[in-house]
């Protein structure tokens, strides 16, 4: 009896092993089926929702495993061995996707985002010869980023590849290497037939490939062999199947506008938000970004319910006469930006942060000023400069005299979140803002 019970508890148990398996196997079988079928089907085909499974990877840890002995990374470290599972957070937002390692603007670049914790994800918006709008860091960046220079639209290209010249003699560089490829110059049909590619071109090259062959040693092409490009339509099709919100960037044309004598700035801000309307999408998901403050201000006034949470992308430091740190030089003023509507402000990281006597970083005056005038502040880029122990500093150059690695980001990072406010932080690896985002419970 007692043989036979225990031969009955055994297959019960082997039962439900199986069974496990196979719902589990099946479910995998089932994701994998639906990925590959988005790939082969196009954007349009993404579900309405596929909440994802966060996985942050080892960068996090060794950001922290690189700070100095601090109070901040007691903490990360206890919540880097304690925390057990890890959401996404709309403090992290994916910079063009994931573009530390991801060619960015592609559909692996944003999916790459949404594992690992982004809760908003950004396409750059653009627009084609025939008028439709597309996902690119600028209008004409296609012969860097993209395959286009490799392929027949390359004679279609604005200005086709001209390789660098050096001096017989000396061996000195006479002429860099150039090209100008621009999303303007094609279809959306020719423009979908493209891949991205890493970042990158050498002005030094004499050949097309080695033009091409440029990304920068601290990023990777490991997640290159495929670079699925988007339309603007496809983009929110597939960031919404990922669960996460919006924040389009509406680039400056590099084209003459009204582009082909009748397509204005006007319009061209305008389809950008109708795409949004048309897929159903609601204003309270989406973060409309210009660096051209007539176009916040267009959406303002025509567009009130996508306008109130429009970002104005501060871009005044290439001013000669602008001071960040000077009230005097703020032409609008923080105070007047906040009577016109504006609501959310976006400097570089280092407008916002300074450093004290006592070698402390603190908020800058800027931030000060945007927080008086009670503006929302979001900040760029996280993760987007070389190693700090090489001096990759344009994103922390008026903190750069106190940090000197990597690790030292996460205490620019925990200055800009508790002591600025800034309500989130553009990353081109999500992770590493991901993880400080879920350990201090900022979602």
């Amino acid at each position: 009896m007692k043989t036979s019970h225990r031969l009955t508890t055994l297959v019960s148990v082997l039962a439900l092993f199986i069974l496990s398996h196979t719902v589990t196997a099946t479910t995998s079988s089932q994701e994998r089926h639906h990925l590959d079928s988005q790939r082969d089907n196009g954007a349009a085909h993404y579900a309405k929702s596929r909440p994802l499974a966060i996985s942050l990877g080892p960068r996090p840890y060794f950001l922290v495993e690189d700070m100095d002995p601090s109070p901040l990374k007691t903490k990360l470290e206890h919540c880097a061995n304690n925390r057990r599972a890890f959401r996404s957070s709309d403090f992290s937002i994916g910079h063009r996707g994931a573009a530390l390692q991801f060619p960015e603007h592609t559909e692996e670049s944003y999916i790459a985002a949404a594992r690992t914790g982004a809760g908003i994800i950004e396409c750059d918006v653009t627009f084609t010869n025939d008028r439709e709008l597309v996902c690119r860091h600028s209008q004409c960046d296609l012969h860097y980023t993209t395959n286009i220079l490799e392929t027949p639209l390359a004679n279609k290209c604005t200005q086709a590849f001209s390789p660098a010249e050096y001096d017989p003699q000396t061996g000195a560089l006479i002429k860099a290497a150039s090209a100008q490829c621009c999303t303007s110059d094609i279809s959306l049909a020719e423009f979908k037939t493209l891949k991205g590619k890493m970042e990158g071109s050498n002005p030094r090259a004499t050949n097309l490939q080695d033009y091409l062959q440029a990304t920068p040693a601290w990023r990777t092409d490991a997640y290159a062999s495929r670079g699925t490009l988007l339309s603007h339509k496809e983009s929110i099709q597939l960031i919404r199947s990922l669960g996460a919100k919006f924040t389009p960037e509406l680039k400056a044309p590099e084209v003459n506008m009204p582009f082909q004598g009748s397509y204005t700035q006007a319009q061209y801000a305008q389809q950008m938000i109708d795409e949004y309307r048309a897929a159903g999408i609601s204003p309270r998901q989406v973060f409309p970004q210009s660096f051209n403050l007539a176009d916040v201000k267009y959406w303002l006034m025509h567009e009130p319910a996508f306008g109130r949470q429009a970002v104005y992308l501060d871009g005044r430091y290439d001013e000669p006469s602008f001071d960040h740190n000077n009230e005097l030089t703020h032409n609008p003023s923080m105070a007047e930006l906040k009577a016109s509507g504006v609501n959310i402000i976006a400097p570089p990281l280092w407008m916002l942060l300074d450093v004290d006597g006592n070698q402390n970083i603190v908020p800058s005056q800027y931030a000060k000023l945007a927080q008086s005038a009670k503006l929302d502040i979001i900040a760029w880029t996280f993760e987007r400069s070389a190693p700090l122990n090489k001096d990759g500093a344009w994103y922390h150059q008026t903190t750069d005299q106190v940090i000197d690695k990597d690790g030292d980001k996460y205490e620019s990072l925990h200055v800009l979140a508790t002591q600025v406010g800034v309500k989130g932080v553009f990353s081109d690896w999500p992770a590493s803002v991901s993880f400080y985002a879920n350990c201090m419970n900022k979602y």
